[in-house]
């Protein structure tokens, strides 16, 4: 799992220069998704040492979960209000959907774990 958190990181630190250089208005706040991709990245880093695994994935995963909620909600009102001119709506869903795909793959990864871990202890 500390990969595809690093892959899912990468994902969404190159769409902040996409998003910036693509867009007809340049702002910073393109680097935004940038930002996210970075921690989970640092997450990923850090759940490589078996010590921290437990921690930095769900840290990871906290990191998702905001993600898919704060892009999402951005991009789901721009959309439904009508204002979803320019490229920030579109780059918002699609870091939205990044991070959904990533916090579910990560409760996948919690219950595969929660069963492995009660079916060992059964047969112990």
């Amino acid at each position: 799992m500390p990969t595809i958190a690093i892959v899912f990181g990468l994902l969404l630190s190159s769409l902040g220069p996409i998003g910036y250089l693509a867009a007809e208005k340049q702002s910073f706040t393109a680097f935004i998704p940038t930002g996210f991709g970075a921690l989970l990245i640092v997450c990923g880093v850090l759940a490589m040492n078996e010590k921290l695994l437990k921690h930095a994935m769900h840290g990871a995963a906290t990191v998702g979960l905001l993600g898919f909620l704060g892009a999402g909600s951005m991009a789901i009102r721009k959309f439904a209000s009508g204002q979803a001119e320019g490229l920030a709506p579109t780059m918002q869903a699609i870091m939205s959907v990044l991070c959904a795909v990533f916090v579910g793959l990560c409760v996948k990864s919690f219950i595969d774990v929660r069963k492995a871990r009660e079916k060992a202890a059964a047969e112990g």
